[in-house]
């Protein structure tokens, strides 16, 4: 029913929200249901995907710790075992075995016997005499270096032993090289203080003398690219690499670095890194070794182990171990979309916590064997495997609740929207048709007892009845427009039309009302208009309903307009009224059924709110377009665009 403008249902409120009610109800109950034994369902089976991924890793975890296993029992066999040499004989041995970084060699007492920390004692200074005295004043003191350079040739002549004589010959190289004879110093140096004689001789600190002497015969040559030089080089880099022969290991190390700067690329130092590690690891004097546990070091970023007898000691740079250790268990494998790693006893902050941990090894107290799930959500990928065939079955059902829901509450949706609009037209109908009825009752009535004897009354009479009748003939031609609009079944016949001949027609037929006292009626029509393709009788209801309107709505003084011209689709007619005019929300429902923006207005002139949906119908029907330009208080335009005959060719019948 229409109620001021309003639309509402016939019959109680009640009835249309408790059917939706229980529709909702009877699509949400079992979709619950079916969501909820779906959820259970894919629940248990992710657990027992875990359960059974939880026991492959477990057993692939087991066959990693047995292979970092015999990696230690191969490290510990070779600690242990091989032949009986000397500590820096197994030191090279070993760091040439690649077994670890570095070694340290330990004997009975706990001390370390390679590399050793320091230089070994200082021998007796056996040298100590007047001849040394005097040959020392004569260098530093008289600073006349060619007369000590004699003084410490007679020492190196008249010497008994050996390191006497090579300390003299020494200081005489030095002296020679003060003097400005480096020829001489080196033939010195390669010469009789390189003889095999002297091959044993230490200096006061427990050096090497021969090795230093040829470092220097290098230095004072220059040219490291020389024939001479790089045969030199190559002596003395041979004894460096030579551990068989004795040679405390901070003169190893500083010989190999001493001559890697004098002469580039003359030979390789392969033991020289594990010579600094070993003597990083010392002086950061940490705890001992357990045997055959790995442990960290006192320096930082370094793990040692030691052999079953404690005797030897492999050190390890964490990088390395970490690498060997991941090769060894193959870790870099990925096993049933999983990734295994270790993980030291105090591990940095993970940023994720591992689906599963297990010990790493015997020899590894507190390392732990990390799995991790491939991916971001792969644990996720493998359980909806097992989840598929639930998920797809749970959402085939629910689909189908929702598409049987959705059926039947459009269904009912459209029901209730046809009863309302059934209810909204009987009253309408009801109503309207009841007033013109009840107004014809009370002329006739008044005629036929008699109380009206005057023909000019009479005449009154007969004409209000006439206008009743045409009111109730125009309620009826809508109601039956709008029954075959709702139906569809309005059928209209095109033809080329003139448009000056439609406005002519729906002029004629509103001339006698629109041209009484208090209305102008304006109408202008441009020349040369293109015809438009259409239903004659149509396109004058649509003229015919907006003058209405604009009649209607047009209290007091009415100001009316009817003008048609050219556009560039076609045809504009536009019918202007100076009546109450539209707010903007108004605007935007007047073209629906039954709307009426004046009830109490309309109601005088009659109407019911179908005119002008029944425009918008014909004028979508011929392919044009309507709008409204209004204004609230100051009238109203209503805008019909027809396209020309010329543009669009309609079929003849819809």
């Amino acid at each position: 029913m229409v109620v001021g403008g309003k639309r509402t249902f016939g019959g109680g409120g009640r009835g249309p929200w408790a059917v939706l009610g229980v529709l909702l109800l009877t699509v949400l109950v079992p979709t619950a249901c079916v969501l909820w034994f779906m959820t259970a369902a894919m629940r248990n089976a992710r657990l027992a995907v875990r359960q059974r991924l939880t026991e492959a890793y477990r057993l692939h975890a087991a066959t990693v710790r047995q292979s970092i296993e015999q990696y230690w029992s191969g490290k510990a066999a070779a600690m242990g075992g091989g032949p009986d040499l000397a500590p820096p004989q197994r030191f090279a041995r070993l760091v040439r075995a690649g077994i670890a970084d570095s070694v340290v060699m330990y004997d009975a007492a706990g001390s370390a016997a390679y590399p050793s920390p320091g230089y070994p004692a200082a021998s007796p200074a056996d040298e100590e005499s007047g001849q040394w005295t005097d040959a020392e004043k004569l260098e530093y003191e008289a600073a006349r270096p060619d007369e000590a350079a004699e003084a410490y040739a007679k020492i190196a002549q008249d010497a008994n032993g050996i390191n006497v004589k090579a300390r003299a010959l020494r200081a005489q190289a030095r002296c020679l090289v003060k003097a400005g004879s480096k020829r001489q110093a080196i033939e010195i140096l390669t010469g009789p203080l390189a003889g095999d004689d002297l091959r044993d001789a230490k200096d006061d600190r427990g050096r090497l003398i021969t090795p230093g002497a040829m470092l220097l015969a290098v230095e004072l040559l220059g040219d490291p690219d020389s024939a001479e030089s790089r045969s030199l080089a190559a002596k003395l880099a041979e004894r460096v690499n030579d551990y068989a022969a004795a040679m405390s290991s901070p003169q190893r190390r500083f010989l190999m670095r001493s001559l890697r700067a004098a002469a580039p690329g003359a030979a390789d130092y392969p033991t020289l890194a594990a010579e600094d590690l070993a003597a990083d690891y010392l002086d950061a004097a940490g705890g001992p070794a357990a045997p055959l546990r790995l442990s960290r070091a006192a320096a930082p970023g370094l793990w040692h182990i030691a052999s079953a007898d404690g005797k030897t000691v492999a050190i390890f740079r964490e990088e390395r171990l970490l690498a060997d250790l991941r090769a060894a268990g193959k870790l870099d494998e990925p096993f049933a979309e999983a990734g295994f790693s270790l993980v030291p006893p105090t591990p940095a902050t993970q940023r994720d916590e591992p689906f599963l941990t297990a010990p790493a090894a015997e020899q590894m107290p507190g390392w732990q064997i990390a799995v991790r799930l491939v991916g971001e959500d792969s644990f996720a990928a493998a359980a909806g495997r097992q989840n598929a065939a639930y998920l797809w079955t749970g959402m085939l059902g629910i689909g189908i609740i929702a598409v049987l829901g959705l059926t039947v509450a459009r269904y009912l949706s459209r029901q209730m929207k046809l009863t309302s609009l059934k209810n909204d037209l009987i009253a309408t109908v009801s109503h309207e048709l009841k007033t013109p009825l009840a107004s014809m009752r009370v002329l006739v009535d008044t005629l036929l007892a008699g109380r009206c004897e005057q023909p000019d009354r009479q005449r009154e009479y007969f004409q209000l009845i006439a206008g009743e009748n045409e009111r109730l003939s125009r309620l009826i031609d809508n109601f039956l427009t709008f029954s075959r609009m709702e139906r569809n079944k309005r059928a209209f016949e095109f033809t080329d039309l003139s448009v000056e001949e439609v406005v002519a027609a729906a002029v004629e037929s509103v001339r006698e009302r629109f041209d009484s006292p208090g209305c102008h009626f304006e109408v202008d029509v441009a020349a040369d208009l293109p015809p438009v393709v259409g239903d004659r009788d149509a396109l004058i209801t649509v003229l015919l309903n907006l003058l209405d309107n604009a009649w209607k709505y047009s209290p007091g003084d009415k100001r009316i307009s009817l003008r048609a011209s050219a556009s560039a689709e076609g045809v504009c007619l536009a019918v202007a009224d100076s009546g109450i005019g539209l707010s903007r929300r108004a605007a935007r429902k007047v073209f629906g059924r039954f709307y009426q923006v004046d009830r109490s207005l309309a109601r005088g002139a009659g109407g019911c709110g179908l005119g002008l949906a029944i425009v918008k119908f014909i004028v979508d029907a011929h392919g044009g377009t309507i709008d409204v330009e209004s204004r609230s208080g100051q009238g109203s335009r209503f805008i019909v665009r027809l396209p020309a005959a010329s543009t669009k060719r309609l079929p003849g019948s819809v």
